[in-house]
């Protein structure tokens, strides 16, 4: 007997599992809003020096500005980007990274144990964005620093001249106001890790008085305060509560952050970690929600998920410990597997599917520091596997989020118990009249996808994009084979009556696109 022979008796004994998934444009949650398509630069490892920036190197220009990672950042399709941190950002000085580069200030960064050399600053992080065509995202340190420092600079980027720091910023350069419309009010401070750690009720004043304060500046800012450092914190959800009782009539958003280590190799586990990302989403949104009846708000508050991705940090304390005081070392420069990338492409599946209460989101990092984006110094850049469900997703998720109830078989995790082996979201472009529906496969063999669009007549399947982990689950992108995993093309199935089924191969991440017939 031939191994075909095997293989078919094989599918024949263990018949293909089913899920089914029914389609009707009716059931909306809300605009897939651009802002979902965020990323974040933090002075931390090579994301600026040697990421973004790299003067000297073949593609820079005159600024510094590599244009090998502008270019690739372009067709990432990132929204928006947050700067300058992070951790970073609790210890930083404004200041320091404004005027003539030859005059600016060597610090030490407590955050990374590094030396900042300030030669890229805020003047150069707004050309960068620019050039980039992204909106900028500012935090400000609310660990070391305060209401005073933090107006200081938002007069500085923002307003149009007559004062003496508006017209320091027109001497470096910059004419027009950078009109910066999006600001953090400092970075998971309830972390003890944190420079400048505070309780939820001293964070929570200050937050308040300084939204006070910067909104007095400049109204028609949207201000973000700082969520838990993440889920599992012993503060969570307290904290969320005890800083929004202090600031919800000033801000916009309230922040969240997480991070999944695919360290421990329990894949079945990592691969279910956006059903903790789903969870996470709602007990923020719950709480948020309480003090606002509690203080008889009719204002919905917004989620701001500024950092999120799949991370080693097993391999965080290593890098340093093992060295001293240095500029800009190679820190936490994780290489993402296939699987890793099908992760990230379920992850902006959970964040789609709560458009209606999460306004911003940000992949963590954009260059180098567990990035989408990988460079070598004086080299190219490349994409990373976690590049493609990113870009992809970004490119084809405009227009209207669709409730999705797929009804799937499940399988057991460690972490979460049963899951579906199935996870979807589908947005429909009103003015193409387009449908994209984004499909996860967790379970390691093939799933058949049964879809019901008879909600949506008249539409035929244009393409099937797939990304597979299943035979290769541990290939990574590297520079010498820069495409090693990349979404491929499947057969698309013609649709009959309205209905038409799609199989989803083993661990993988599937774009599904329908367009009108005839389109």
């Amino acid at each position: 007997m031939t191994a075909v022979t095997g293989h078919r008796q094989q599918e024949r004994w263990h018949p293909l599992r089913t899920a089914q998934l029914t389609i009707d444009p009716a059931f909306a949650i809300g605009p897939a809003d651009r802002r979902l398509f965020g990323s974040f630069v933090e002075h931390m490892g090579r994301c600026v020096y040697g990421g973004v920036y790299e003067p000297g190197h073949p593609s820079a220009d005159a600024r510094g500005l590599r244009g090998d990672v502008l270019e690739l950042t372009r067709e990432l399709g990132v929204s928006v980007v947050r700067y300058p941190g992070g951790n970073f950002v609790s210890g930083y000085r404004w200041e320091d990274g404004i005027g003539p580069v030859g005059d600016r200030p060597r610090r030490l960064d407590l955050a990374w144990k590094t030396i900042e050399t300030n030669a890229f600053g805020l003047d150069e992080f707004m050309t960068w964005a620019a050039e980039a065509g992204v909106e900028p995202m500012m935090a400000v340190n609310l660990g070391t620093r305060g209401v005073q420092e933090a107006c200081d600079l938002l007069e500085y980027a923002n307003h149009p001249g007559g004062t003496q720091l508006a017209d320091l910023r027109r001497k470096h350069g910059a004419e027009e106001p950078y009109g910066v419309r999006l600001w953090c009010l400092g970075n998971e401070l309830d972390g003890p890790w944190q420079v400048g750690h505070k309780t939820a009720d001293e964070y929570g004043r200050l937050a308040a008085e300084t939204a006070r304060a910067m909104k007095m500046i400049d109204p028609s800012i949207s201000l973000v305060a700082c969520g838990s450092s993440n889920r599992t914190m012993p503060t969570f959800a307290s904290w969320e509560a005890t800083v929004l009782e202090h600031t919800y009539e000033h801000v916009d958003y309230i922040s969240a952050h997480t991070y999944y280590d695919p360290s421990d190799g329990d894949r079945a586990s990592i691969l279910a970690s956006a059903v903790d990302m789903d969870n996470f989403i709602r007990e923020v949104v719950a709480t948020a929600d309480h003090v606002a009846a509690k203080q008889r708000h009719r204002r919905k508050l917004k989620i701001s998920f500024d950092e999120w991705n799949v991370w080693y940090q097993s391999r965080l304390q290593a890098d340093l410990d093992r060295r001293g005081w240095v500029e800009a070392p190679a820190l936490i420069e994780d290489d993402f597997t296939a699987v890793d990338a099908v992760v990230v492409g379920d992850l902006l599946i959970t964040l789609l599917r709560h458009a209606d209460r999460v306004g911003v989101a940000c992949q963590a990092q954009l260059a180098n520091v567990i990035a989408p984006i990988r460079t070598r110094t004086g080299g190219p850049a490349w994409r990373q596997s976690i590049f493609h469900p990113f870009a992809l997703t970004a490119r084809y998720a405009r227009g209207t989020v669709l409730r999705t109830e797929p009804v799937s078989p499940s399988y057991e995790t460690k972490r979460y118990g049963d899951v579906p082996v199935l996870d979807t979201v589908a947005v429909r472009d009103e003015e193409t009249g387009e449908l994209t529906v984004f499909a996860v496969n967790r379970d390691d063999t093939d799933l058949e996808l049964q879809l019901d669009l008879r909600g949506l007549a008249g539409l035929s399947v244009s393409s099937h994009l797939s990304l597979a982990a299943g035979d290769d689950p541990s290939a990574t992108n590297t520079e010498a084979e820069p495409d090693r995993v990349t979404p491929r093309q499947l057969n698309t199935p013609t649709i009959d009556g309205g209905r038409c089924s799609v199989r989803l191969p083993g661990v993988s991440w599937n774009v599904l696109r329908f367009a009108p017939a005839g389109a």
